[in-house]
């Protein structure tokens, strides 16, 4: 691909009003239905913790022999909270979330989703079914009761996923940020979605130069620095971009079609807990309309808040905002 190519082919992605997506799911490559029960029942699952002053940070072992990173701050005995992180990111996007809500008195949790961060590199498995079960087994290992999960983009696409399979008794509430569900790509039955194409041009950048095509989402289009008057965070940037290059390339080229493909509208029925979906409507990344606006007619116990300016990326540079209202919907 010469760079004329690949730069057309960025600038097209970008008209198209994603930027990057966030969240996750696909057709099974690995028995997808069998995983998750595995996941839900004995899955054998190795927990190695090493403990420095209350604080956890560690890994677990999947049936299929991936290894899922993870943080676990705060008394056991608290609420949990566990955030799921968006595409190509890592558990460190919510940093200032989990020290937030550690400083609230929350057990706060965050894992690398397979294939990110200091996960596995896996070559199979990168499709919703499974990091579904890998949240479950993650759950079970630590033996986790009644949690509140946050997601954001993709991650949101997980919550969704994993909340409508949850053992009784696992989930308290969960929570949507600027997330996919229903359904990204366009079809017959969602005739707003955004054209394949669009996630081809992605898939195209990313192949072409993933390096460049980091740096030209997160200066861009995730946090709105692509608007008149914008202050972009170098910080932000280069942060976004370093989770974004600590994951495995093969990984995040398949969780394009998971967060971009995967049909969430049966998930969203089958939730029975309270559901916050909390959205920018200048969301250039996962259009509002085609998503939470969508989705808070699905949910059978859903609330909807809607940010009048803000866009993709607004847990970190609306963090204040964010993490306000977040104690507020945890605390109700």
């Amino acid at each position: 691909m010469t760079a004329t190519k690949l730069t057309t082919s960025r600038r097209s992605v970008m008209q198209g009003g994603l930027g990057v997506a966030a969240l996750a799911a696909l057709p099974a490559t690995m028995l997808p239905g069998t995983v998750f029960a595995q996941a839900n029942q004995a899955i054998p699952t190795q927990l190695v913790p090493q403990k420095q002053e209350g604080i956890i940070m560690d890994t677990i072992t999947t049936a299929d022999g991936a290894r899922i990173f993870f943080k676990d701050w705060g008394p056991k005995a608290a609420q949990a909270v566990m955030f799921h992180h968006g595409w190509p990111l890592s558990a460190d996007d919510w940093d200032n979330q989990m020290l937030y809500f550690l400083a609230k008195g929350y057990r706060v949790i965050a894992h690398d989703r397979r294939g990110h961060g200091r996960s596995t590199q896996t070559y199979s498995g990168n499709e919703m079914d499974t990091y579904a079960a890998d949240v479950a087994a993650l759950v079970k290992a630590l033996d986790l009761k009644n949690v509140i999960h946050v997601g954001h983009s993709t991650g949101g696409g997980e919550v969704a996923h994993y909340v409508a399979r949850a053992e009784k008794g696992r989930v308290a509430k969960a929570v949507l940020i600027g997330a996919v569900p229903p359904v990204m790509v366009k079809s017959d039955k969602n005739p707003g979605g955004l054209p394949i194409e669009v996630f081809d041009g992605f898939r195209a950048a990313h192949v072409g130069n993933r390096a460049q095509f980091f740096r030209d989402v997160a200066s861009g289009p995730f946090y709105g620095y692509n608007r008149p008057g914008a202050e972009p965070s170098q910080g932000v940037i280069d942060n976004w971009w370093r989770q974004g290059m600590m994951g495995g390339t093969k990984a995040q080229y398949d969780c394009i079609k998971a967060f971009s493909e995967t049909d969430f509208t049966d998930d969203l029925k089958k939730i029975d807990v309270p559901v916050l979906i909390m959205h920018g409507d200048d969301d250039q990344i996962v259009p509002i309309a085609d998503s939470a606006l969508l989705a808070i007619k699905l949910v059978q116990k859903g609330t909807l808040k809607v940010y009048k300016g803000l866009g993709h990326g607004m847990a970190t540079v609306n963090a204040d905002i964010i993490n306000e209202d977040l104690l507020a919907y945890f605390k109700a």
